[in-house]
């Protein structure tokens, strides 16, 4: 398997705190995200990593196995089982004097989980983990607005589970135990579902905000006034103030995607004015338009 530098992908050093990892993995994921990259299959790569890393990171028991294992650190409690199974062998069959050998008897534990040739005569059989699986969860915007529960059907088995509010469209996580059997009693894969958030008709995400149009009247533009718009937790009153430009914006905060496993978090929302310039005027519209040209 690769090393893959966690740090490296997010731009810190192994010092970096839970703080700079989460202000890191928002400035990439930004970046990156499938959304303003479509065609981009690089980005679509770099934002699968960077969501891997964060995942990895900011979790503290899941970074010390990472920091102390690398690349293997998916397999650290095998290899903690294996080092307290060879140190007890030891101790028990030569005396603690033998605990400088025991360092090779470790390695020779790696090299059979890990593709060796075999275990050693007189010795039980290495067990092994089973393959994980790979699978894909297509949800829409509105699903992974909220916290729901989904049940899944693999190898006839069913699998419930829950997939928290704010999900991204790409992210990965991982069910413990529900990949291939292992072999000579050794635990089951894991299985590692990504998520495929689709498109949304009238709201675009990007990371926690939410971006909409809004059509108002030339009246209202001109005048002012309010307006009932749809936000994905109901209906609200906007005011327009007098004046509003066609393709202008304006923010409406805690109204946007709820933010990935922290409760009453939320981004924001924006929308955008469109002015609906009225058509088919009759004779008397466009006199009076007329006159207010020449006031102007």
């Amino acid at each position: 398997m690769e090393f893959i530098d966690y740090y490296k992908i997010l731009g810190l050093d192994k010092n970096a705190s839970v703080e700079d990892i989460r202000k890191a993995y928002r400035k990439l994921a930004r970046k990156h995200h499938p959304d303003l990259n479509p065609n981009d299959k690089e980005a679509h790569k770099k934002f699968q990593q960077i969501n891997e890393a964060n995942e990895v990171l900011s979790d503290p028991a899941k970074r010390k196995k990472y920091d102390q294992y690398g690349k293997d650190w998916k397999h650290a409690e095998e290899f903690e089982k294996a080092r307290q199974h060879q140190r007890q062998r030891s101790y028990s069959s030569q005396g603690a004097e033998s605990f400088g050998d025991d360092e090779g008897n470790f390695s020779d534990f790696f090299e059979s989980l890990f593709g060796g040739m075999g275990t050693r005569s007189g010795r039980r059989q290495t067990k092994y983990k089973g393959h994980d699986y790979e699978a894909e969860l297509h949800l829409g915007l509105r699903e992974a607005y909220t916290t729901h529960q989904r049940t899944l059907t693999l190898n006839e088995k069913n699998i419930r589970i829950t997939i928290p509010a704010g999900v991204e469209n790409g992210q990965r996580i991982r069910l413990k135990g529900y990949g291939a059997p292992g072999m000579n009693g050794g635990p089951n894969g894991d299985l590692y579902i990504t998520f495929v958030i689709e498109d949304d008709p009238q709201f675009k995400r990007l990371g926690d905000d939410l971006y909409t149009n809004t059509e108002i009247d030339l009246y209202k533009a001109v005048l002012g006034g309010e307006t009932t718009i749809e936000t994905l937790s109901g209906k609200i009153k906007l005011k327009i103030p007098a004046g509003t430009q066609n393709d202008s914006k304006t923010r409406i905060k805690g109204k946007g995607f709820p933010v990935y496993k922290k409760d009453g978090a939320f981004g924001d929302l924006y929308i955008t004015y469109k002015v609906n310039i009225p058509t088919n005027l009759s004779e008397k519209e466009k006199q009076l338009f007329t006159e207010l040209s020449k006031l102007r």
